[in-house]
């Protein structure tokens, strides 16, 4: 089973959009998600920066700024 992790930050309106969108696309799969804020740790805003919202499949980076629905469907599948 497949698990969905948004790096975002507090303040960011794509991050907000970004969450949204996996919420809806994890909810229709029956996938766990979670989010975490990259300012909570200074490792993470190292790696990640302004690059935010960075969605990971199984903890490997799929994509960043916007969810692309459909690869991510299909990279669930």
């Amino acid at each position: 089973m497949s698990r969905v992790t948004v790096m975002t930050r507090q303040g960011c309106h794509a991050c907000e959009v970004a969450e949204s969108d996996v919420a809806r696309i994890c909810a229709d799969l029956e996938v766990a998600w979670s989010a975490v804020d990259v300012d909570s740790d200074p490792e993470l805003r190292a790696e990640y920066g302004d690059r935010v919202p960075v969605i990971l499949v199984d903890d490997a980076e799929h994509g960043y700024w916007q969810v692309e629905e459909d690869r991510l469907r299909a990279a669930l599948a």
